[in-house]
């Protein structure tokens, strides 16, 4: 097999997209020991990807091998690849990135008396010259896939392709908070974060994370450094209090290596128990630092999964360490705020139900004040495009079940209707054949999306505009995300303006946003958005009217008042698709008197 085409085949697993390219070329750099590295990004890196740094450089020799492959692979015997400590060390990523783009390598060392200049194109050499340069690599990489089309046609949209470089880029920076990294696309400076090589490793980790993810008390982080004889453990663990609802702030490292890991990241999810509500997540950002010969890297062609040789012992390890840290910060969790007692709410007249110790009144039964004064109230969860006081002012329910009979029968009084919720979480009403089931959350978030999907065609949502504006900080790729989301976010009601270096002012949001959601929808959100994105391939319209709904609704656990539960019903039966939530999932679960007889024995 010719060179040239098994390096084509080796870049369909090396350089999958723009920034995998960009990681491959940020390793060698940084293996090169540069203490800043600069990435200037066109075309979303289908253009242009160009990284420089400050390291060693190369001579005109090492400099024109370098595009062989293998050639500057560190593995020389079995034994090296048991004691592998560089980010790079089969050789395949510059011949792989030479093979399918137009690259240009200006490199030059400090005793040198002039740099080399090497242009390949489509992994042939078309030319080696020596050139003016200072110490260090740059690599510009132009055109990528440009002679294997099929693979650019697979590319995702731009603003898709940049966010993941930018968080390739991110990664690279928070493994090494003591190195300085900038990257620029299109002129846009998108990141620039300065060496915290005059900091101690704690001081320059947590300056860094408060400068890429916007943290605006990094002083409040949980610091770990533990180690034994074959673990040692060190980084930072955010406090339960500013947990996230996806994993996007979560960063592990096995010998400065990023990786995705599920099994240990549960670990250390664990060890915040009962700290933590129900689908929430913490962030940290931990440093795995073991025996090389303990850990083996070669198991992924883009090396972002490791394999222990004790999984177990470092699963334990972890979640001790963790545990220990959130103890030693006075983290003990309170038990009854964190595990409430569930039960049976039952409003058998319509009258509110209390407990011991005060009303159970919906934390959401908030006035707000809208910007459409003609509209009813839209602060309530519930007023997702229905005229709320018209849903309660007649005693005639207008939904029906699949068999066309009335959910319940006319009654003089809403309030008398048969209504009950089951652990906070399941509403129950009957019907003449039986007993319907209906999922709170499921449901709400089939109203909030269909809700949303009108929005976003008819170009105009309801909005209802916050007494004080709130000012909020993104990191780079969401900041770049809500740039490409802004007409439709607009549509959906959002009134927010963008000021430039990453900051958001929002003075209003959709009128069916839960009251005290109006300063974390926006940032949950978006983290909803970019797991759709990559778990589910949703994009567009679609994917941000799930990601509202998603995070919007109501969630199990919370106590409906009756009007709340009433109005639940009404609107689910008004959507177009009523019997399952925008994933799947059923809403409704229906049964009839018949199977409750056989049930119990007693026949048909």
């Amino acid at each position: 097999m010719p060179d040239n085409l098994a390096n084509k085949i080796a870049a369909g697993e090396v350089v999958q997209r723009p920034a995998s390219a960009v990681k491959e070329l940020m390793e060698n750099a940084l293996d090169a020991g540069a203490e800043h590295i600069a990435v200037l990004v066109k075309g979303a890196g289908s253009d242009l990807i160009q990284v420089s740094d400050d390291g060693c450089g190369m001579g005109e020799e090492d400099a024109v091998v370098s595009f062989q492959r293998h050639a500057t692979s560190k593995i020389r015997s079995l034994e090296d690849l048991e004691t592998i400590l560089t980010l790079g060390f089969r050789g395949e990523a510059l011949a792989s990135i030479a093979a399918i783009a137009q690259v240009t390598l200006t490199t030059s060392r400090k005793h040198d008396d002039h740099g080399t200049k090497v242009v390949i194109n489509g992994g042939d050499l078309e030319s080696v010259q020596p050139i003016a340069a200072s110490a260090g690599t740059s690599v510009a990489v132009r055109n990528l896939f440009f002679n294997v089309p099929a693979r650019r046609n697979f590319l995702k949209r731009p603003a898709t392709e940049l966010k993941h470089i930018i968080d390739t880029v991110q990664v690279m920076a928070l493994s090494n908070p003591r190195v300085a990294f900038r990257l620029v696309h299109e002129s846009n400076e998108l990141i620039d974060v300065p060496s915290g090589r005059d900091l101690s490793q704690t001081e320059a980790l947590a300056r860094r994370l408060s400068n890429l993810l916007s943290l605006t008390t990094p002083s409040e982080l949980i610091f770990v450094e533990e180690s034994t004889s074959y673990l040692t453990v060190t980084g930072l663990l955010g406090r339960p209090d500013d947990h996230r609802r996806t994993r996007g702030q979560q960063f592990l490292f096995v010998n400065t290596r990023f990786v995705k890991h599920r099994y240990l990241e549960h670990a250390v999810l664990s060890a915040y128990e009962y700290l933590l509500p129900e689908g929430a997540y913490p962030l940290f950002v931990l440093f795995l630092d073991i025996d090389p010969r303990h850990v083996d890297v070669n198991v992924h062609p883009t090396k972002a999964e490791v394999k222990f040789d004790d999984e177990q012992g470092v699963y334990g390890m972890i979640r001790t360490i963790t545990r220990k840290a959130l103890r030693t910060a006075e983290m003990t969790p309170d038990f009854l705020s964190a595990m409430p007692a569930a039960g049976i709410a039952l409003d058998l007249g319509g009258k509110e139900a209390t407990s011991s110790g005060g009303s159970t009144r919906s934390s959401y039964e908030t006035s707000r004040t809208p910007r459409h004064a003609a509209e009813p109230d839209k602060g309530d969860w519930m007023a997702a495009g229905v005229q709320s006081e018209r849903l309660y002012d007649t005693g005639r329910l207008i939904a029906s079940d699949t068999a066309g009979e009335r959910i319940a029968t006319d009654r003089p009084d809403a309030s008398e209707d048969l209504l009950w919720q089951l652990h906070d979480t399941y509403v129950l009403t009957q019907i003449r054949s039986g007993l319907v089931i209906i999922d709170q959350q499921a449901a709400h978030e089939r109203i909030l999306y269909e809700t949303a999907r009108r929005s976003l065609e008819a170009g105009f949502g309801l909005s209802q505009q916050l007494l004080f504006p709130t000012t909020m900080d993104f990191t780079p790729g969401d900041y770049t995300l809500l740039e490409e989301l802004m007409p439709d976010l607009k549509s959906l009601g959002f009134d927010i303006d963008l000021q430039g270096n990453r900051s958001v002012v929002i003075r209003g949001v959709p009128a069916d946003i839960r009251a005290g959601d109006d300063r974390s929808i926006l940032d949950s959100m978006l983290d909803q958005y970019k797991s759709f994105e990559s778990i589910d391939n949703l994009t567009g319209k679609e994917n941000l009217a799930r990601s509202i709904a998603r995070k919007s609704a109501v969630r199990a656990g919370t106590r409906l008042s009756h009007k709340e539960m009433r109005a639940l019903i009404d609107q689910l039966f008004s959507c177009k698709m009523p019997y399952s939530s925008p994933d799947g999932r059923p809403t409704i679960v229906k049964l009839s008197v018949d199977e409750l007889r056989k049930r119990f024995g007693q026949g048909s």
